[in-house]
């Protein structure tokens, strides 16, 4: 008898996601997301969306939040006005209603 995944295993490793794309242009840390967060978010939920491992909603929004926040501490006063926040389909391709054409409306605030 030989054994074989099911479907659903075949499809959970998705690479690597826009979101490490974007904590790298924000010049975030896994420990700066995880010392944020208010919601009990660890390295290890971190790591795994960096990968491309294949998360909840609740995971991906919780995510999403803490990194808004995240890049809002970090930025000057003057400039959080400016900030658009990122919502969860714009930072996990395997998303609903996930666009790769998109621009970053915050391309003018990333760290030089």
């Amino acid at each position: 008898m030989r054994y074989t995944l099911p479907m659903q295993d075949l499809t959970r490793d998705h690479g690597p996601q826009p979101f490490d794309e974007q904590m790298t242009r924000w010049g975030l840390s896994n420990h700066e997301l995880v010392a944020v967060s208010e919601e009990q978010l660890n390295h290890k939920q971190v790591q795994k969306a960096r990968k491309g491992r294949q998360l909840t909603l609740h995971l991906m929004q919780k995510l999403t939040r803490d990194f808004n926040a995240a890049i809002v501490s970090r930025l000057p006063k003057a400039e959080r006005a400016k900030f658009v926040p990122y919502l969860h389909k714009q930072l996990f391709n395997y998303a609903k209603g996930y666009d790769a054409a998109r621009c970053d409306p915050n391309e003018t605030l990333w760290p030089k």
